[in-house]
C-alpha cells in the first residue's frame, strides 16, 4: 500500500468518505418518501442503489479532481505546506457545503412537488421574495443551516486529519519511469470511475430510468448530476398563453371530440373495430437512413431494394410519408411518443425533464414488449425513454447477442434480424417488437457472414445520378434491404408469421438528388424526410397504395386501431386507415438549425417559415419551379397554413411536458 502514491491514496479515502455520506443521504430520501402501498421491488431497489453508487462515485471524483490534477505539483501539494493544506481544505469544504445544501433543497423540493429537483425549479427565483417567504414559513431554515455547518465542519476536520496523516508518511523513492507508470494507472482508474460503465457509452442519466416505478429513478439519481443534466435542456418549454390561443384551431384539426380551452384537452377516445380473429403480433422495423427516393418502388432504376419493393407492392404502402425531422434519436422519440422532437440543441431523448411519456405501445394490453438494437440503448439516451414508459420491456442490446460486434453501431443488421427472430419464434404470448437497424451508415461495413450478399460496383457518376454518394453507400443500402429479405424469409418459416403485422419505415432520409425525382423532391428539403412506410400482413391485409400525406406520429395510432385495441390518443397522431381521414391533410416537419424552420406538407402544397416568423413561404409541390414562393398569389391559404403550422408547433412544445402516463 505504501508504494501507491499518497495523493492517490488520499483520493481513495476521500472518495470513500464521500460515498458513505451520499449513501446515507440517498437512503434517507428513500426511507422518508417510500410509499408502503406501492413499494419498489427488492430487485429494483438493489439496482437503484447500485446505479446510485456509480453516480455518487462520479460526483465524488469530480469533487477531488482538482486535487488529483494539481496536488502533484510541489508548491500546490496538500502534504508539503500548511498554507496549501488550508487552501485545499477551504476548497473541499466550500464544495461540500454547496453539495449538502443542494441535497437539502432536493429533499424539500421532493417533499413539496413529489419530483426530484431539476432546472425547472429556477422559475421560483423569478419570484424570489415569495419563494423565500414560503421556505421560511415551511422549513426550519435556521436549524437546517446549523446542521449543514456542523456536518461540513466535521467533514473538514476529518479531511484535515487525513491530510496530516499523509504529510507525516514517508514518501517512497521511485524512478521517474515508475512514477509515470503509477501516475498513468491512477489516472486510468479515476477516468474509469468518471466513465461509470464497461460499455461503449458512459453512465448517463437515462440509466436511472430503468423501471416504470415512478419513485425508482428518484432513488437512483444523484440530485446534483441530474440537475446539471436538466440545466442543458431547460430553455425549450412552452408558452401557455400561446397554446390557448391556438388551441381551437389545433383541436379542430386533430378532431378532439370534447374540446376545452381551459383544460387544454387533446384526448380522443378510440374504439376500433376488430379486424383480426385473434390478437395479432406486431413487428416494427425502423430502417436507418432509408430515403424513399433510393428505393425501386419510388422509381429509382438502380434496383437497390428488391425486397422492400416487394413488401410495398404486396402490403399497405404510403408513398407520401414523412418523418418530422432528420436524426435517429429524434425519430425514435417521435415513433415512441407520437410527438415530434422540437428540442433545439440536442434531442428530446436527452432531456430528463420530459422522459415520462404516454406511449400507445401500452395500448397493446397483456403483450410481451421487446426492443432490439444492435448497439447500446445508452446511445442518444433512448434507454430512459423506453424503460421508463413501457412496463415489462425486454430490451436487447450489445451484450445480449451471440453475434460478434462489427463496428461502432454494434452487430450487423443481418445478425440483428437473426437474433430477433430467434427470440420472437419462442414467444408464447402476443408480442409487440421493435427492431432498430443502424448499419446503413458510415463506415458502411458489411460482415463476411452475410448470407449470400454480393456487392455490386457502380461508377460514382451513376451513383450520384440516382441519389447515392458512392458505390459503398449504394451497397450498404442494398445490404439493409438484403437483411430485410433474409428476416422475412426466416420469419415465414415460423408459426408467428401468419398472425403478425410487419411494419417498415425509415427513421429519416438524407438530402439527395436524382434524375428520377420531381423538381420538388430535388429542390426542397423534404426529400430528407420522405421515407417508405409499409404495413405488411399478407394473410390479413390486401395491397393498397395511399397518396395522402402521412407522418411518423401516425404510426402507433394506426397500429393500435388496426390491431383492434381501444385507446386514448393525446398526441398529434391519427389512424391512417380511418376511412374518414382527411385526404388533403397536412403533416408537420422541421429543419433543425438556427433558427428552426417549421413546415406543414400535404400531397400538393408546402408552407414553411422559421420560428422567428421572418421568412414565410408557400410552395406548389407539383410545379416545375417549386422553390418559387406563391404566398402572394394565395394569401388566404398562406395565412391559414401559417396559423396551422405555428399552432401545431406551440402545441408540440406543450404536449412534450403534458403527455404523462396516467
Amino acid at each position: 500500500m505504501h508504494n501507491i502514491p499518497r495523493l492517490f491514496r488520499f483520493i481513495l479515502i476521500a472518495t470513500g468518505i464521500n460515498l458513505l455520506i451520499f449513501f446515507v443521504l440517498r437512503f434517507g430520501l428513500y426511507w422518508y418518501f417510500q410509499t408502503p402501498t406501492d413499494p419498489i421491488s427488492s430487485a429494483e431497489l438493489v439496482q437503484a442503489f447500485y446505479l446510485g453508487l456509480k453516480f455518487d462515485l462520479r460526483l465524488s471524483l469530480m469533487m477531488t479532481l482538482p486535487i488529483f490534477l494539481l496536488g502533484g505539483i510541489r508548491f500546490l501539494s496538500p502534504f508539503e505546506y500548511d498554507g496549501t493544506r488550508h487552501f485545499w481544505l477551504f476548497i473541499q469544504g466550500s464544495i461540500f457545503t454547496l453539495i449538502l445544501f443542494f441535497y437539502f433543497i432536493n429533499f424539500a423540493h421532493f417533499s413539496y412537488l413529489h419530483k426530484p429537483l431539476d432546472a425547472s425549479a429556477i422559475r421560483f427565483l423569478q419570484n424570489f421574495s415569495i419563494s423565500m417567504e414560503m421556505a421560511w414559513s415551511t422549513y426550519p431554515i435556521v436549524w437546517l443551516s446549523l446542521l449543514i455547518l456542523t456536518v461540513t465542519a466535521t467533514y473538514v476536520y476529518i479531511l484535515n486529519k487525513v491530510f496530516k496523516y499523509f504529510s507525516d508518511t514517508l514518501v517512497p523513492m521511485h524512478t521517474r519511469k515508475r512514477k509515470m507508470l503509477l501516475g498513468l494507472i491512477s489516472g486510468l482508474i479515476v477516468i474509469f470511475g468518471l466513465y461509470g460503465k464497461v460499455s461503449y457509452y458512459p453512465l448517463r442519466w437515462s440509466d436511472a430510468f430503468f423501471s416504470t416505478h415512478n419513485f425508482a429513478p428518484t432513488v437512483t439519481m444523484n440530485p446534483i448530476l441530474y440537475f446539471l443534466n436538466t440545466l442543458k435542456n431547460q430553455d425549450v418549454s412552452y408558452d401557455m398563453d400561446k397554446v390557448k390561443k391556438v388551441y381551437p384551431e389545433v383541436a379542430a384539426y386533430l378532431g378532439v371530440t370534447h374540446p376545452d380551452v381551459n383544460t387544454l384537452n387533446f384526448t380522443r377516445t378510440v374504439t376500433p373495430e376488430k379486424r383480426f380473429k385473434k390478437e395479432p403480433n406486431v413487428v416494427v422495423v425502423i430502417l436507418e437512413s432509408f430515403s424513399a427516393y433510393k428505393t425501386g418502388v419510388f422509381g429509382n432504376p438502380l434496383n437497390a431494394t428488391p425486397y422492400i419493393d416487394n413488401l410495398a407492392n404486396n402490403g399497405l404502402y404510403f408513398e407520401n410519408f414523412y418523418t418530422p425531422s432528420t436524426g435517429t434519436a429524434r425519430s425514435v422519440w417521435t415513433a415512441i411518443t407520437s410527438i415530434p422532437d422540437v428540442e433545439d440543441n440536442k434531442t428530446s431523448t436527452r432531456n430528463p425533464l420530459i422522459v415520462n411519456q404516454n406511449t400507445l405501445i401500452n395500448a397493446f394490453k397483456d403483450y410481451e414488449k421487446l426492443y432490439f438494437i444492435g448497439g447500446s440503448a445508452s446511445w442518444g439516451n433512448i434507454r430512459g425513454l423506453l424503460s421508463a414508459n413501457i412496463p415489462g420491456l425486454q430490451l436487447y442490446e450489445e451484450g445480449s447477442y451471440s453475434a460478434p460486434r462489427m463496428d461502432v453501431w454494434g452487430i450487423s443488421d443481418l445478425h440483428l434480424f437473426e437474433e430477433a427472430n430467434s427470440v420472437l419464434k419462442i414467444q408464447d404470448k402476443p408480442f409487440f417488437a421493435i427492431v432498430q437497424t443502424s448499419g446503413n451508415h458510415r463506415p458502411y461495413n458489411i460482415p463476411e457472414d452475410n448470407r449470400g450478399f454480393t456487392k455490386k460496383q457502380i461508377s460514382k457518376k451513376e451513383a450520384k445520378n440516382y441519389g447515392f454518394q458512392s458505390s459503398d453507400e449504394y451497397n450498404a443500402f442494398r445490404f439493409l434491404d438484403h437483411s430485410v429479405g433474409f428476416f422475412m424469409q426466416q420469419a415465414k418459416k415460423e408459426k408467428y408469421f401468419d398472425n403478425t403485422i410487419f411494419v417498415f419505415f425509415g427513421d429519416h432520409g438524407v438530402n439527395g438528388s436524382g434524375k428520377h425525382m420531381t423538381p420538388a423532391q430535388r429542390q426542397l428539403h423534404i426529400n430528407a424526410l420522405n421515407v417508405p412506410f409499409i404495413i405488411y400482413s399478407p394473410k390479413n391485409l390486401k395491397h393498397k397504395k395511399y397518396s395522402f400525406a402521412a407522418s411518423e406520429v401516425d404510426v402507433l395510432p394506426t397500429l393500435a386501431s388496426l390491431a383492434g385495441f381501444p385507446h386514448t390518443n393525446s398526441t398529434l397522431g391519427a389512424d391512417l386507415l380511418n376511412p374518414n381521414i382527411n385526404k388533403n391533410r397536412y403533416v408537420f416537419t422541421m429543419a433543425h438549425g438556427k433558427p428552426l424552420v417549421i413546415s406543414t406538407v400535404s400531397k400538393n402544397k408546402m408552407f414553411s417559415d422559421n420560428i422567428l416568423n421572418t421568412k414565410p413561404t408557400l410552395h406548389d409541390l407539383n410545379s416545375q419551379t417549386p422553390r418559387k414562393d406563391i404566398s402572394k398569389q394565395n394569401p388566404k391559404e398562406a395565412e391559414r397554413l401559417k396559423r396551422l403550422t405555428f399552432g401545431i408547433y406551440e402545441t408540440i412544445k406543450y404536449m412534450r411536458y403534458n403527455n404523462k402516463p396516467k
